[in-house]
């Protein structure tokens, strides 16, 4: 693994805004525009790295769901957060269920420098992002850059693949594919509309609409879209944790509750990922492999070890948070401190310096198997909505 700089592409900003990435500057506070698609340096992998890192992937993802068995068998929702009886009962019964409902994908991100085994530092299961710029954008800069390299991409044609093979788990009508109006940069709006595509080249019929245009039918008991057709499935790239809590929420529950019968949704990515995309995954995976090599020391009660004298520190990450937030950082031989809120206790794992630059690795799983890599970049110790995607080559 090795960073190597590069001049940019005359007009790059215009070529991948063409191939969707809408988003290829980032605002800072101090009102300037920097890019986010970082076409100014690149990563190079060679092919035994790349393949080791699919077999860890698939095997973290393993891992993973052994994990939310664990969590379902023994009744482990309480860690999670996850207090409501009837949704723990739903979430339950959609794993037990999991085979017949459609589940797309996810994204791992791991701290990797190219020495020693790569650590997990999260499991982005529910409602990945950074999705548009792995699958397409790089892939066009390497066959233009690089046109004799390859690359850790078969993102577009396994998730084909992947809507191929669970459209018979689909009810009859349109798959609607929903995103948020509240999202400012339109990253989310162009995730959705890809993988809209995606399912469309498998032969799907699909439409298109909003979070905030879904309706509901008091006398049907359904949800309708804007045009007031039923919403028999749908793919929201909208938390589940937000899905259940907001002023719609228990209708979410009753189209669950009902056990597919007329009223049931199937929403994509179905209720038991909220057992995957839940930040106490990291420290059951640690009471079930201690020392594994590619895990990191995980606890919920509080630091414990990590911290004093002699211990190597540890982060302290909200069981929700997204893109860094409520992360917070604790040094070699710190007092231990723990939250009002409930928090993941993560052995220190400092992200790789290459010449001041912070990279942290973003996997892509489509269904069980490893697709891709996205690499991001930040000038500080946390990946933010500040840190930067470039892109990668296997030479």
């Amino acid at each position: 693994m090795e960073r190597r700089t590069i001049e940019p592409r005359p007009g790059w900003q215009q070529t991948v805004e063409a191939q969707g990435l809408v988003y290829p500057l980032t605002r800072y506070p101090d009102g300037s525009l920097r890019p986010y698609w970082d076409e100014s340096a690149y990563y190079v992998f060679s092919l035994p790295e790349v393949e080791a890192l699919e077999e860890t992937v698939e095997e973290l993802h393993a891992m993973c769901l052994a994990a939310a068995a664990h969590i379902v068998e023994h009744d482990r929702f309480a860690d999670l957060g996850i207090t409501d009886p009837r949704l723990v009962r739903l979430v339950a019964e959609s794993w037990r269920r999991r085979a017949e409902l459609p589940s797309l994908y996810g994204r791992f991100d791991l701290c990797y420098d190219g020495s020693g085994p790569a650590k997990l530092l999260e499991y982005n299961a529910d409602t990945p992002t950074s999705l548009v710029e792995a699958a397409g954008p790089q892939w066009f800069w390497m066959e233009e850059r690089f046109p004799d390299a390859d690359q850790w991409n078969s993102l577009h044609e396994r998730l084909v693949d992947a809507w191929r093979r669970q459209a018979p788990l689909l009810p009859p009508g349109p798959l609607h594919f929903a995103h948020s109006d509240g999202d400012e940069l339109g990253e989310d709006l162009m995730t959705v509309a890809y993988l809209r595509e995606t399912a469309r080249q498998a032969g799907i019929d699909t439409e298109a609409l909003s979070v905030e245009e879904i309706g509901w039918d008091r006398l049907s008991g359904r949800f309708v879209d804007d045009r007031l057709r039923f919403i028999r499935s749908c793919f929201k790239l909208y938390p589940w944790e937000w899905l259940t809590t907001d002023r719609f929420g228990p209708r979410v529950l009753d189209t669950l509750d009902n056990g597919g019968s007329t009223g049931t949704t199937c929403w994509i990515e179905p209720a038991w990922k909220m057992l995957l995309s839940n930040k106490a995954l990291l420290a059951i995976l640690w009471e079930l492999y201690p020392g594994h090599p590619h895990l990191l020391a995980s606890h919920l009660d509080g630091p414990r070890e990590l911290a004093g004298p002699g211990g190597p520190g540890y982060a302290s990450k909200p069981l929700l948070g997204r893109e860094g937030a409520g992360v917070e950082l604790h040094g070699p031989g710190s007092a231990a401190e723990t939250r009002d809120e409930p928090c993941c206790y993560q052995e220190l794992a400092p992200l790789p310096d290459f010449d001041g630059n912070r990279v942290v690795l973003g996997a892509w799983v489509v269904e069980s198997e490893a697709a891709g890599l996205g690499i991001r970049e930040s000038a500080g110790p946390v990946t933010d909505e500040y840190a930067r995607f470039l892109p990668h080559v296997i030479l």
